[in-house]
């Protein structure tokens, strides 16, 4: 029997905080924003789109976190290798490359370095979870095969 270790509570735990910490700061952001762009000098023009696409991007966030809540209730049950995880890793997927778009808007009207980098990342975490969704995919094909033998 596989044994838990304090790593994967340690990164349950983690995720568990940045789940509940990215849920206040997405109700924060409607209230912070007018404060900040005047605090940086930004025309009052900005704080709708700013907003908008922080809220966006933070609720596509808070949905991966949600879905690697669920991945984590399964490896800590000891069964990771189920459909529900494959689906949960598509899921991210779909998320990760969405906030990669919203970000690709955005440059598109203005450019930062940053968002650049965010696009390119959030590209590679929707092709990696492509990839782990694969894997898992394959690794419950083989247990079940495993499972059927004698």
């Amino acid at each position: 029997m596989y044994k838990n270790s304090f790593a994967h509570y340690l990164t349950k735990i983690l995720v568990d905080v940045m789940f509940y910490g990215g849920i206040i700061c997405c109700i924060a952001v409607p209230f912070v924003m007018p404060f900040l762009t005047s605090f940086y000098g930004y025309r009052e023009a900005v704080v709708t789109p700013f907003t908008i696409i922080l809220l966006s991007s933070g609720l596509c966030s808070l949905y991966i976190l949600w879905q690697l809540k669920a991945i984590f209730k399964t490896l800590l049950g000891g069964n990771p290798f189920t459909d529900k995880n494959v689906t949960c890793l598509r899921k991210c997927s779909v998320a990760s490359f969405l906030i990669a778009i919203i970000y690709i808007a955005k440059i598109t009207f203005w450019f930062t370095i940053a968002s650049s980098i965010i696009v390119i990342i959030f590209s590679l975490l929707g092709l990696f979870c492509l990839t782990l969704k694969d894997v898992f995919k394959q690794a419950i094909s083989y247990k079940e095969e495993n499972d059927w033998t004698v």
